[in-house]
């Protein structure tokens, strides 16, 4: 039986709500979501999507890989509609997960996997190294995105120090590390991938060992990542504080806009 909820007392305060990180949300549908799809004994429970909602055998095996492989794709797209969020960043991983998407009806296994698998990390390398040839290198695009919220004249700052010739070949530097190191986070996924996952595609087996190597070399790529990241900004920066002196960053644009009024130069 339902009892009536206590009516408030006029000085009674609700408790705020407590949001969920977008990690976590991130964490939920790129990697738990998929692994549990992918699992042919969820959790131990004797569950398999694959056999109780697909049918199970070849045709369920493939439908559940394509749905894992799917629910990321998904997510990206609508995080980024709901969010409106059209800056280059957003767009580059929209575009990255489309990519992704569309490579899932590749049905391949063995080496092509392995290659597949990390297909992504090697296009992203690639139109990096092609940009650090352009005016526009692509890790000025990332730096760019994140002086959006500033003000006026902080932005302004930020944006004539990347135009400096000394800051834009840090920046080209910068753009040229990040690619690499993504083109070696690629190829040790395709290595893992290639001992690991050695079931023929659209088997329990299969989706069982894709579902292993996702989780175990989540921590992995991430850390490879950082690691690039890190790398472009250490030179970024360093080519910023040779051009406007110690203690300038284009991510303390306040400290950036006083070196350059330090100097006498105008921020147009």
């Amino acid at each position: 039986m339902s009892q009536a909820a206590p009516t408030p007392t006029p000085d009674a305060h609700p408790s705020p709500k407590t949001r969920v990180p977008k990690t976590v949300w991130d964490l939920v549908f790129t990697l738990v979501i998929p692994i549990l799809i992918l699992s042919p004994n969820i959790l131990g429970s004797g569950i398999s999507i694959a056999e109780q909602v697909f049918g199970g055998g070849t045709a369920g095996n493939v439908r559940a890989y394509l749905l894992a492989a799917l629910i990321p794709v998904g997510y990206v797209l609508w995080d980024l509609t709901v969010n409106r969020n059209v800056s280059p960043v957003a767009l580059i991983g929209g575009a990255g997960a489309l990519f992704s998407g569309a490579l899932a009806f590749w049905y391949v296994d063995g080496f092509w996997y392995a290659i597949k698998d990390s297909a992504r990390s090697y296009l992203t390398g690639l139109l990096f190294l092609i940009s650090a040839a352009t005016s526009v290198p692509l890790f000025r695009v990332f730096l760019d995105a994140s002086s959006i919220g500033e003000s006026p004249e902080h932005r302004a700052a930020t944006q004539q120090a990347m135009r400096d010739p000394g800051v834009h070949r840090g920046l080209v530097l910068g753009t040229v590390v990040f690619a690499v190191v993504d083109l070696i986070g690629g190829v040790v996924n395709s290595v893992v991938n290639y001992g690991r996952v050695t079931a023929k595609f659209g088997t329990d087996d299969f989706n069982a060992q894709v579902a292993a190597v996702n989780a175990l070399m989540r921590i992995p790529g991430l850390v490879i990542s950082l690691v690039g990241v890190a790398g472009a900004l250490w030179l970024v920066n360093r080519a910023v504080q040779a051009r406007y002196g110690a203690g300038a960053s284009l991510f303390e644009p306040g400290k950036l806009l006083e070196r350059m009024r330090e100097r006498g130069e105008p921020v147009a």
